[in-house]
């Protein structure tokens, strides 16, 4: 089992920045892959970004490339994710998401998921 508990939710004006945390507990060598997601209200839940646990490969959803980057510390079982020029579209509920297999980055088949952070940006 792995428990994953997300941090650095909040408000922000549009332009500006934040970064989430998700710290990962319990099973957390077997991890292969990390990820975030979010999900809006009355929307469905989309990919934002992923990191493998080990090579290094990243991914990133279109809406987010160039402005959101995903980073991981191994040492402390925690991946990070920074958003820069935030807008008022990226406002929604973001989950951090693990997985020990080596299943599509960007698909919602992760079996470890967090509760969750809102991010709440203002125009």
């Amino acid at each position: 089992q792995v428990q994953l508990v997300e941090s650095g939710g909040g408000l922000v004006q549009a332009g500006g920045s934040l970064r989430l945390s998700c710290a990962a507990s319990g099973r957390t060598f077997s991890t292969n892959v990390m990820g975030w997601f979010r999900q809006a209200p009355g929307k469905e839940r989309e990919f934002v970004a992923a990191a493998r646990w080990s090579g290094g490969s990243t991914y990133y959803a279109d809406s987010v490339k160039g402005r959101f980057t995903i980073s991981r510390d191994n040492a402390k079982s925690t991946v990070y994710l920074q958003m820069n020029s935030l807008k008022p579209e990226d406002t929604a509920v973001y989950y951090c998401a693990a997985d020990p297999r080596a299943i599509p980055a960007m698909h919602p088949l992760y079996t470890y998921w967090g509760q969750g952070t809102q991010v709440t940006v203002s125009s």
